[in-house]
């Protein structure tokens, strides 16, 4: 199979594979008008299986809370054909929206509108801590 380079936009590369689906779905890039190239199961001599997701011609994409879902991943910024910037994702210290509190009691579960916040407790057992209710929750 053969999925040509991009001249501007974002490579998300090193994703474990079977995480490109739902890093795509998170992302809400609308698949109707944006040229994406998802590669699933690629071979890849560090992981052994990965998935790749290009987006062409998009360089305003919000990757903050990527790193929930993959910290291992790769954002490559390609413009006019050259990489001009490389980020590794990390889990971020604040998360809105991409966690939600299982607290039948937290106010998140009585009001629909309110934002999920969660602030990273310990980086290294990946625990994060509701806003509003101080529930802890290990990704």
């Amino acid at each position: 199979m053969e999925v040509n380079s991009i001249e501007n936009g974002i490579v998300i590369d090193h994703i474990k594979a079977g995480q490109g689906l739902k890093i795509l779905s998170h992302l809400g890039i609308d698949t109707r008008t944006d040229t994406v190239a998802l590669i699933m199961n690629a071979t890849s001599s560090k992981l052994g299986r990965k998935d790749i997701i290009k987006l062409e011609n998009l360089l305003d994409v919000d990757i903050t809370a990527l790193g929930l879902l993959d910290c291992g991943a790769t954002v490559s910024y390609i413009e006019k054909g050259k990489l001009v910037r490389k980020v590794k994702l990390a889990l971020p210290d604040r998360a809105v929206d991409v966690i939600r509190c299982k607290n039948p009691r937290c106010v998140t579960s009585a009001e629909p509108g309110l934002e999920h916040v969660f602030l990273l407790v310990d980086p290294q057992t990946q625990e994060y801590r509701c806003e509003y209710c101080d529930e802890i929750v290990k990704i």
